[in-house]
């Protein structure tokens, strides 16, 4: 899979979780799937697991 592949993945929320998400999405001018990503990956950077890049 190259860099710019995405993989399509089901993910189940809690009903409240999945509401704060969309509400911090839309006060960032983010769509819900964009401040997903955008957690996953900060949570990765502060972990030091981000995939390192080829």
């Amino acid at each position: 899979m190259s860099e710019k592949e995405k993989k399509p993945f089901a993910l189940r929320l809690q009903k409240e979780m999945m509401e704060a998400i969309e509400k911090w999405a839309g006060d960032e001018f983010r769509s819900t799937h964009g401040q997903i990503e955008w957690m996953l990956n900060k949570a990765l950077k502060e972990a030091k697991r981000f995939p390192k890049q080829k």
